[in-house]
Order: structure tokens, then sequence, then C-alpha cells
């Protein structure tokens, strides 16, 4: 097909493990999208709500469109398959700045650190690196509206490079490779979907008796409680429930 051939957002929805898995089409994004070029930031926006980013590449391409795209990304705020540094930083009235770090620093130091809160205009403030992070790591925090999402590198048109290629890409991390055309490893793309979402279904049950049926299985995030299942099957069972088997 041509390229940007989806001018607007195109929903659509996948059934699979009992979920549906509602997904959206985003037209393209262009370099200068971060500065509204291509409606680049109605699409970014569009994209922030997401559990999930599914990039599209073309295998042909090399590596090119892959790193436009994330630089337009990060240019935003978006940060792919990256967790948020765990650095504590909390704002005082008074008392300067009390910089702590549990770990050996490596990219930077306190006199760093000090010259980017003067930048940012903040005189008083605890400050902890409880990990070995970056100057610009520190910077997302103090900006404090940074997204991290995880990310899924897909290159289609793999039948149309070499196998020694096909492989590059394939071993790399959070990289899938298909090729619509030929139909080919789109069922493995469909698992790696679901291993990313970090999906899980809870089946309930009375004791003595069977599980519910598949369809009826209840879809909850990884790491869910058993109050998250309560409230997805009603508000009123939390707070009646005394204990639960699971």
């Amino acid at each position: 097909g041509y390229e940007f051939t989806t001018l607007t957002c195109i929903p659509g929805v996948i059934s699979y493990n009992g979920a549906n898995i509602q997904l959206l089409d985003l037209p393209g994004i262009i370099e200068g999208a971060s500065q509204g070029k291509g409606r680049g930031r109605q699409v970014i926006s569009v994209a922030k709500t997401a559990d999930l980013i599914l990039m599209m590449l073309d295998a042909g391409k090399s590596d090119q469109q892959k790193m436009l795209l994330e630089r337009e990304l990060e240019a935003v705020g978006i940060r792919l398959n990256k967790k948020p540094p765990n650095i504590y930083v909390k704002q005082k009235k008074v008392g300067g700045v009390k910089f702590t770090n549990t770990v050996p620093l490596t990219h930077c130091n306190e006199k760093l650190i000090m010259t980017v809160l003067h930048e940012y205009k903040i005189f008083n403030a605890d400050v902890i690196f409880r990990e070995d992070c970056t100057v610009d790591e520190f910077i997302d925090v103090i900006q404090g509206n940074r997204v991290y999402m995880t990310c899924l590198y897909v290159y289609n048109k793999v039948d149309q490079i070499s196998i020694e290629e096909v492989d590059r890409l394939a071993r790399m991390p959070h990289h899938v490779v298909i090729s619509c055309e030929m139909n080919l490893n789109m069922d493995y793309l469909l698992e790696k979907i679901w291993e990313y979402l970090a999906l899980v279904r809870v089946y309930t049950k009375k004791p003595g008796n069977a599980p519910d049926g598949p369809e009826d299985g209840i879809i909850l995030r990884g790491g869910a409680t058993i109050e998250h299942c309560c409230h997805a099957l009603h508000r009123s069972i939390a707070a009646q429930l005394r204990y639960a088997i699971v």
C-alpha cells in the first residue's frame, strides 16, 4: 500500500483470549510532528492515552523510521519502554536543598543537580537519588509530565529483506517481524500484544462448583487485587466480602 493512507484515527477490535482489545490506527507521524506538523500533536495526544504503542515500521527502511518516531515522541514527553526514574523530589518553602544519593552516581553529581534545580527556580527541596540516573532523567522527574509507555516495534514487509536482516530485527528487544502480505507471524504478534498489555483473566467459582466458562472470565491488569476484582463485578461486593480463596 501507499504511505500516509491513514488520515484519521480508525478504530478496530481484536478478540483474543476472551478479551476485546481495541486498536486505534493513527495517522503516520512525520518529522516535526512534535511541533504540530501533519496534525502531529493530535495524533500524539491520542497515543498518550493508550495502554500500548504498536510502532509499525517498514523492514526495508532500516532503522531510520524508528529513530525519527522515537525522537518525535521523546520531544513531547513520551518515554518508550522505560520506567520512571527512582528519584524523590519534594519542594519545600524554606531550608535550602538537601541532596542525598543511596547509590553511587556515574552520570551526574551534586553540583550538576544544584545547577538544574536553580534553572527551574527550585531553591528549597529534598532530593533523593535511589538509582544511578542521568541529568535528563532528573529533568523528567522535575517536570513531572512525562508518560512512560510500553512499545512494541512491529517490522512489516519482512518478505522483502534478507534472512540475515530478518534475524537481526527479530532478535532485538521489543521487536516483532511480520508480513501482512504473506500473513506471516501474525499469531505471534497477537501473543506479544497480550503479553505486553500484561492482562490476566480471573474466573470466579462457588465452593464445590466448576469455574465459569472461558467467556465469563474477568479481564484485569497484572498486579490487580481481590478488591479490584470485586469492583469489576459490582461495587457493593467489596464491602460485604469476608475472604476469598485464590
